[in-house]
């Protein structure tokens, strides 16, 4: 799976001759794929979903893949909060939920205003703990609201606030390093949109802009994105992962040669990107490091 390059800053991201690694395959089916990848850095192993088949699985070096729990209520996006507590998108169950030391399951979001939540499907963490999560229908629910939303659930759980209502399938978001802009796709749209973050915590909504628009003839649209540390946004996109400078510019895609669904910064240096397609796991290794889940001092 090689590299494609398209400007020659890609070169101080990734080698063009980097090979991508298939690690496993078998995961999805037509009700959902292999998706929320995310790296345990204690633990030295990734976890993610296998959506269609409601099984959240690890996979460790040497010793390959597992089953680390049946019966995920159809999770998707995963990652870790500031206390390293997993936090999930449980799309069947419509919730976002927090998985405590114990083992018991804390309820983050489940409604706006009474209403039941459509599917929830991608979450980050900011550093001050508060909670934003993406909420499309993806048409496999009756939606008891008229639109798909983005949200934000303050740290002290007290408020889940409605932050911006009008895309059409909101997916993939992450912060940029400083945490002053929030990226989010649309894969129905097929563009990542980026707004700048107010000291509150809320979206500045008159700086909504298209942060780069991702057409192409490739199988894939936006769905799974991440930054690194020096603002390089990565999104899955045509033909793999997009990889992107912090003003937009396309330098290059990782050729997965699948319909690629998300990915994780890993390992000791933070430093090997792991993705998902429908059906695989993958790693590309790359030259400059991802932002640390839980998100910590840069």
């Amino acid at each position: 799976m090689p590299i494609e390059q398209h400007h020659p800053a890609l070169e101080r991201v990734v080698s063009p001759q980097q090979e991508a690694e298939e690690l496993a395959s078998g995961f999805g089916n037509d009700m959902g794929p292999a998706e929320g990848p995310l790296w345990w850095h204690e633990g030295g192993y990734l976890v993610f979903s296998d959506i269609g088949n409601n099984r959240r699985m690890k996979w460790a070096p040497g010793a390959g893949v597992s089953v680390v729990q049946e019966s995920t209520n159809g999770a998707n996006g995963l990652t870790r909060d500031r206390q390293g507590r997993l936090v999930a998108c449980e799309g069947n169950a419509r919730r976002v939920t927090r998985i405590e030391a114990d083992g018991s399951v804390t309820v983050m979001a489940n409604n706006y205003h009474g209403r039941r939540l459509n599917r929830p499907n991608d979450v980050v963490v900011r550093s001050d703990g508060s909670i934003y999560f993406t909420d499309p229908g993806l048409g496999r629910v009756e939606s008891e609201l008229d639109f798909c939303g983005v949200y934000r659930v303050s740290p002290d759980r007290d408020s889940n606030l409605l932050l911006v209502r009008d895309f059409v399938l909101p997916n993939g978001l992450c912060f940029s390093p400083d945490e002053s802009i929030l990226y989010i796709n649309d894969s129905r749209r097929r563009h990542i949109r980026a707004f700048d973050v107010e000291p509150t915590g809320l979206l500045a909504l008159a700086t909504d802009r298209v942060f780069c628009a991702m057409t192409g003839e490739r199988p894939g649209n936006p769905d799974g994105m991440k930054v690194d540390r020096e603002g390089n946004v990565y999104c899955t996109g045509p033909g793999g992962i997009w990889i992107l400078d912090s003003t937009g510019n396309h330098l290059g895609t990782i050729l997965t040669r699948a319909t690629t669904t998300n990915m994780a910064w890993g390992d000791d240096d933070w430093s090997t990107m792991y993705f998902t397609t429908r059906h695989t796991l993958g790693r590309v290794r790359l030259k400059i490091s991802g932002v640390p889940v839980p998100r910590g001092t840069l």
